[in-house]
């Protein structure tokens, strides 16, 4: 009997001179704008725009400092709900990368949970030049309920969004291979997905120039 091996569920890396035009423009004026706790208080929607979002500490700061390669561009912290406002980020005078709160924190009090929460669906459902949702998923936990709950939102409202799966170096190959298979079962049930993910680790820098790439392309 033929077997057939599955094709990955995260996109292939990017040829080397379409890596090497992406880190250009990734190294180039790359710095913080502001926080917003409103969508109203961002600067005006004048470029294409990506956000980062997911639960508290998946590790959006740290995706963020990689891509620009900077260490300290995007605060990180160890404790969870620290990034409570909407962090804008200026790439050149060619992008925008938001930063929004994260979601799913038990410690945070109702008030400010509630607060993060319609800053995110504020930003998402308002912000014009808004191009895509990456959504970070720590591979140590694969999409959670709450991913799964926040995927349908970005379904019923028509928003594109892409799965980003940050930390993948805690896994060992059998564990990566496993959890492809639940990103590939919940991919198919959300129309408004990608239909592949990015597999990234901020350490081993994997997956940083495929995500780089992705951006670069949008506008």
């Amino acid at each position: 009997m033929e077997h057939h091996q599955k094709v990955s569920v995260f996109a292939a890396a990017p040829g080397r001179s379409t890596a090497r035009r992406a880190r250009r423009l990734f190294s180039g004026d790359c710095r913080f704008l502001l926080s917003a706790p409103t969508v109203d208080c961002l600067p005006p929607a004048d470029r294409p725009e990506v956000c980062f979002t997911g639960r508290s500490n998946v590790g959006k700061s740290s995706i963020i400092n990689a891509l620009t390669n900077q260490r300290r561009l995007a605060r990180i912290s160890n404790t969870p709900g620290r990034t409570r406002e909407i962090n804008l980020f200026a790439v050149g005078n060619a992008h925008h990368l938001a930063d929004l709160p994260g979601y799913g924190f038990a410690r945070m009090s109702k008030s400010v949970a509630a607060r993060s929460a319609r800053s995110i669906n504020d930003y998402i459902m308002q912000r014009a030049s808004l191009r895509r949702v990456f959504l970070l998923i720590d591979a140590r936990r694969g999409p959670m309920d709450i991913d799964d709950s926040f995927m349908h939102f970005l379904d019923e409202a028509g928003v594109n969004f892409q799965i980003v799966v940050t930390k993948l170096d805690k896994l060992r190959a059998p564990q990566q291979r496993q959890l492809e298979d639940t990103i590939r079962t919940s991919l198919a049930t959300h129309p408004a997905s990608f239909p592949q993910a990015i597999g990234t680790s901020a350490v081993t820098k994997r997956g940083i120039d495929t995500l780089r790439c992705q951006i670069a392309a949008i506008r």
